[in-house]
């Protein structure tokens, strides 16, 4: 846009400009005025450093002027004049509250744009607006009883929503801050008075959209309050969110004010959330176990929030958040195993610290899952097993189980030819074969403490015959590990086959793995990645061949991965 180019690059004669053409032509088009007040705030948030006090003071007027001029609500011109004040209040934010202030007095209800300027002004500039707010909540708080129609509940709640967000950002981040001694303590008066009647009062409205953003208040609001009052008022808050689950379609609102209102409930040692645990699991619990809409964004959202929510009742209650989820595992229902896993994969990733003790039990409980028969719950099992890994799971008892499932899943057979699953999530034996092939390998070269784990145990999975098909994959670890291994001379390269009687002896080893070479193109193409591992483990297996295969085996590989290998029949070439 030509004015908004010339804007940026003197913007002290376009703004001016503007501002003298809609303070002239009074009686423009409110179309053509909506066009001039955009250009106007992206050329302020382009060049707000070069913008002086007495433009600014100029624009402040004109914009506060532009936007309350109608007492009828005027979407597209209200906002853009609202969205000027709150670029300018990026720098000049005492002058847009002394204006705000002006048309926001004691015992008259102000115009639904200046309180959502105010709100929305404290979101862009926290550590100017705080200051402010101990004014603003004082004079706020008796509008509240004023307002009766939605429109206006929806825009106070609004706004203190992002009072609080304001109030517990600058308490986290004091030492940028210009006054120190800022606290929630400060300000949890008036923020329990003002959630005494959204909560109370106007939570029992018909109107979807401003109990949403109620509960999105509450569950701020919540971090500011006293530690008693939120003890007090918990039981009340809880069966209010409850029931907003019964009236709403759409949960991720809900759950989202929940979330944060169990994030302020759940720091460390407190048990103010335990009497309400069973309640509150339930409900979470009827949500998770339903599958999610991948077509629904809000879907998608509600699951992840979900899944937050427990990962933060595991930091106050992971001993029983554990307990309760192993015992749930104990079920035929997919959908139920599936909901479990999935909480288990986020909070094994999301609640480190919290888990670190629980550890030896997860892998205990989970390891039952290993024999598990249905292909939708072996993938998300998977899924865990990788967060396990990451997380030093698999170094503990039961951790080769682990390992050994994601092997059993690589030498899966094709699906039966015929006809296909009507299931929408159906998992074909093919799909979860190639995805635990990619889980091994990324185990074996991205998480270095698995090293440890994966050898030398792989070497037992070589030789039995269930594992042929998975040969491939396995030999393509192994070939990974013993190079890198024998390239570092590392002290656990060498084994000693006499102390480690679960490892097949070193003739049957060279047996095994000659017999997989010589018949390259099997096994989904394992040639390659088993001569990889016969060079990498020859100096363990016997001296004698380590020089030899040395020579030969980069020449047979060349040749594989060559043009004419596939004239290569049964390796007798």
């Amino acid at each position: 846009m030509p004015l908004f180019d010339l804007g940026r690059k003197k913007p002290d004669l376009i703004l001016s400009s503007c501002h003298s053409y809609l303070k002239k032509h009074v009686k423009l088009p409110s179309e053509h005025r909506v066009i001039i007040l955009n250009i106007i705030e992206r050329i302020i948030r382009e060049t707000l450093d070069s913008i002086d006090l007495q433009l600014a003071m100029n624009l402040i007027k004109q914009a506060s002027a532009e936007m309350t001029q109608s007492k009828e609500v005027s979407p597209e011109w209200q906002t853009a004049a609202s969205g000027i004040l709150v670029a300018l209040g990026s720098k000049y934010c005492n002058e847009v509250m002394g204006e705000m202030l002006e048309k926001f007095q004691p015992g008259v209800l102000p115009h639904f744009f200046v309180v959502q300027t105010i709100g929305n002004l404290a979101a862009a500039n926290v550590y100017d607006m705080v200051p402010h707010l101990t004014a603003v909540l004082g004079t706020m708080l008796p509008m509240l009883g004023l307002a009766k129609y939605d429109n206006m509940r929806w825009v106070f709640a609004s706004a203190i929503s992002k009072f609080s967000e304001a109030i517990l950002e600058y308490c986290a981040n004091l030492d940028q801050a210009p006054d120190k001694s800022v606290s929630t303590d400060r300000f949890a008066s008036e923020i329990f008075s003002a959630y005494d009647i959204m909560f109370n009062v106007w939570l029992q409205s018909k109107e979807a959209k401003l109990r949403l953003a109620i509960i999105e208040a509450v569950g701020h609001m919540t971090h500011v309050m006293s530690k008693d009052r939120l003890q007090e008022q918990l039981p009340k808050i809880l069966q209010g969110i409850f029931s907003l689950y019964k009236r709403h379609q759409e949960a991720y609102h809900i759950t989202q004010g929940l979330c944060m209102v169990l994030d302020a409930v759940c720091v460390e040692g407190s048990l103010i959330l335990e009497p309400y645990l069973d309640n509150l699991l339930n409900i979470l619990f009827s949500q998770i176990f339903q599958p999610v809409d991948y077509n629904n964004p809000m879907s998608i959202k509600n699951h992840n929030e979900l899944l937050r929510s427990f990962a933060i009742i595991a930091r106050a209650f992971s001993g029983k958040l554990v307990g309760i989820l192993l015992g749930k595992l104990e079920t035929r229902d997919e959908k139920i195993k599936i909901g479990i896993l999935s909480i288990f994969r986020h909070v094994i990733n999301a609640a480190v610290s919290a888990m670190e003790d629980k550890k030896e039990v997860i892998v205990s409980g989970l390891k039952g899952l290993c024999n598990e028969t249905n292909n939708k719950v072996k993938k998300m099992f998977a899924q865990v097993i990788i967060a396990m890994a990451h997380h030093g799971y698999l170094m503990l008892e039961g951790g080769h189980h682990m390992v050994e499932f994601i092997v059993r899943q690589c030498a899966l057979e094709d699906d039966p030819k015929g006809k296909r699953s009507p299931d929408p999530e159906y998992v074909s034996n093919q799909a979860l074969r190639s995805m635990c092939d990619n889980i091994l390998m990324l185990v074996t070269t991205t998480i270095e403490n698995m090293e440890t784990v994966l050898w030398p145990y792989l070497l037992e999975l070589v030789i039995p015959e269930q594992y042929t098909a998975a040969a491939g994959p396995v030999c393509r670890s192994l070939g990974f590990l013993s190079q890198k291994k024998r390239a570092e001379n590392a002290p656990d390269y060498e084994i000693d086959f006499e102390t480690a009687p679960n490892i097949p002896k070193p003739t049957g080893l060279i047996a095994r793995v000659l017999v997989l070479a010589g018949r390259p193109h099997n096994g989904r193409g394992r040639g390659v990645h088993v001569l990889n591992c016969m060079k990498g483990i020859s100096p363990v297996l016997h001296d004698g061949i380590a020089g030899l295969w040395d020579v030969v085996i980069p020449k047979l590989i060349s040749y594989l991965e060559g043009p004419d290998h596939r004239k290569l029949k049964h390796g007798k070439d």
